[in-house]
């Protein structure tokens, strides 16, 4: 066989190399949440945020007042090919406080079919229930005054 076929076949079984390669389903990780170990060490009515953070860390997000909630998200988006993005695991674990900054609810959400369940709740007053997760999360957007921005 003349050297040229050679390397065409070469260069050829390369090139389907890199695009079978390139065709690998590509997971990522963002955020972080705790386990259920870490969270069962929290003792509701005991734990403040302080030790909240030490216990489990800092949380992804709080909520926008001073002295809110905590949230700790983790997403596993999906790559893949020329498709878009797939997000395939989301979990939210939502811990709330009281008036005294002690940890009052700790909730453990998934997203399943796009809808907000529930797969863990340690709570202790009823107060949640009559608010939606997102409600809670966005409860603090639209409390601000031209004069909070103006000092």
């Amino acid at each position: 066989m003349a050297k040229w076929k050679q390397r065409v076949i070469r260069n050829a079984a390369l090139a389907s190399l890199f695009v079978i390669a390139g065709c690998a389903e590509q997971f990522r990780n963002h955020g972080y949440v705790p386990s259920d170990e870490d969270l069962n060490a929290v003792v509701i009515g005991v734990d403040t945020r302080d030790s909240l953070r030490e216990t489990i860390g800092v949380p992804s997000s709080g909520s926008v007042l001073d002295g809110g909630d905590y949230y700790y998200v983790r997403s596993r988006v999906r790559h893949y090919a020329w498709q878009a993005p797939q997000v395939v695991d989301r979990q939210v674990v939502a811990v709330s406080f009281n008036e005294s900054g002690t940890v009052a609810n700790v909730e453990r959400f998934d997203l399943t079919n796009g809808q907000i369940v529930p797969i863990s709740r340690r709570v202790t007053s009823t107060t949640v229930t009559n608010k939606g997760f997102l409600r809670q999360l966005l409860s603090g957007i639209g409390r601000f005054s031209a004069g909070d921005f103006l000092q």
